[in-house]
């Protein structure tokens, strides 16, 4: 599992982000980060199995950076993100443990064309009221959500449309923020934190009804 050797691991890379770094501290890298990635995974996914009676996969993003199309050079994610893909919905719980602060959130980043045309479609009716009013609760209670990524309603929905927020999106996905490290440390990790994706559970629960897989 996590330990507070994990969080140093990353802070240590976070301000010493070379390759010559990394290699004389893959040790560490392996055992405090990989590794206690791969415990915390095989506890948390059976979890959410159960708790949501779903499949769920498991996904750690790598530590090595896409610098293709990148300014910024530096060669390691300095983080470990993680998803747990829920068969039910095509989404996923996130999980992204920084340096300093822990995030988590439930999504889908993008949805495919028939998707989309769906997704539209659904959000264009009551759905859409009703996903509306979850998402104005989400936001009080204080919850992230996603930017929409167009900036005009898609045709042929018009542009004052009610639901314009929904129709400009292209995804959708919900965040927490700032969570205390603690909750991912140690042996009582997953079991935080299948606690706290019941934060997202609203807007699963209306993916499921409105938007199965």
């Amino acid at each position: 599992m996590f330990t507070k050797e994990t969080t140093a691991f990353l802070r240590d890379l976070k301000a010493n982000n070379t390759r010559d770094w990394f290699a004389q501290n893959k040790a560490r890298y392996s055992s405090q980060v990989k590794d206690a990635a791969k415990t915390f995974c095989d506890d948390l996914a059976p979890r959410l199995a159960a708790q949501y009676g779903t499949e769920v996969t498991t996904k750690m993003f790598r530590i090595h950076r896409d610098l293709r199309f990148s300014k910024d050079k530096t060669p390691y994610n300095a983080h470990v993100h993680i998803s747990f893909s829920d068969a039910a919905t095509g989404a996923a719980w996130m999980f992204g443990l920084q340096p300093d602060d822990l995030v988590i959130g439930y999504g889908l980043f993008a949805f495919d064309k028939p998707r989309l045309t769906q997704w539209r479609e659904v959000v264009a009716g009551p759905a859409g009221d009703q996903l509306s009013d979850l998402f104005g609760n989400a936001q009080k209670a204080g919850l992230r959500l996603s930017e929409p990524e167009l900036k005009r309603v898609p045709a042929p929905y018009p542009a004052d449309h009610p639901n314009s927020m929904l129709l400009r999106r292209k995804g959708i996905a919900v965040w927490q923020d700032a969570l205390s490290l603690d909750q991912a440390m140690g042996e009582t990790a997953g079991a935080n934190m299948a606690n706290a994706f019941h934060a997202f559970d609203p807007i699963r629960n209306w993916m499921v009804d409105r938007m199965p897989a």
